[in-house]
């Protein structure tokens, strides 16, 4: 036996099929928050940026532990050369005077050699210092933005929640007044083909989009105002109203 429902009845389901379409509509924006996109593209740039400061922070180490070598060799030559000179105002030994300054030019030379490595790293040091200093900072900068997007994210999925649960509560109110075998029929429909009602306006079908051809037009004129009738391309439950044109 066909299902039969009041044409107020019926009429409900435009109202249940709207809450539906607007459900669907608002876990579509949550499911496409525009601050996820940027969450995910900014931890990219993160990711980048972690991994410069790790090589940067390496190369610095190195270069400190490069001018640590150089100053120890320093310190060592300047020892050297402390002992020597100690040793020349001990001595009358004129081979001894000769040997020891002979040795005190060596490692002069050798100091001064040592100390134009250390300038070199030294310098090296300090552009390696400004280039961690500047990618750090950029980290900062990132981080802040991070941080700003994921309020602004929370802040929008959570207005967003506020607007389903308030639809979901309307629909459970429009839902409550649709008689048990209608509102199953559009459950039915809805999960199946994605559309549980369709307003017919000016013979065309609102799920579909389509005009209704003659024939069909024709079996809808022809049913009884309280027939439940479904729409012949969307399989949605064709809802007649004044504006139906039929």
């Amino acid at each position: 036996m066909a299902l039969k429902a009041a044409p107020e009845d019926q009429a409900l389901l435009l109202e249940l099929q709207d809450l539906d379409t607007r459900v669907q509509r608002l876990d579509n924006q949550l499911r496409n928050l525009p601050e996820t996109a940027q969450l995910a593209e900014l931890e990219r740039e993160a990711l980048a940026l972690r991994r410069t400061l790790a090589e940067q922070t390496g190369t610095l180490e190195d270069a400190q532990a490069e001018l640590g070598r150089v100053e120890s060799d320093v310190a060592v030559v300047e020892a050297r050369m402390t002992r020597d000179r100690e040793r020349l105002q001990g001595t009358s030994s004129v081979k001894d005077v000769q040997a020891l300054e002979q040795e005190l030019a060596a490692l002069a030379r050798r100091r001064d050699e040592l100390e134009e490595i250390q300038l070199v790293v030294m310098e090296r040091v300090e552009e390696h210092e400004t280039s961690l200093s500047a990618t750090r900072a950029a980290l900062a900068e990132l981080d802040s933005r991070v941080a700003a997007t994921t309020a602004a994210r929370d802040e929008g999925a959570a207005s967003l929640q506020r607007e389903r649960a308030a639809t979901a509560t309307d629909r459970q109110t429009i839902a409550a007044r649709v008689p048990t075998e209608l509102l199953a029929l559009y459950e039915k429909q809805r999960e199946r083909y994605g559309v549980g009602a369709s307003h017919l306006r000016g013979g065309v079908s609102s799920a579909s989009g389509v005009a209704l051809n003659a024939t069909d037009l024709g079996a809808v004129r022809a049913a009884a105002p309280d027939d439940v009738l479904l729409c012949p391309d969307s399989n949605a439950i064709l809802v007649r109203t004044a504006e139906s044109g039929i």
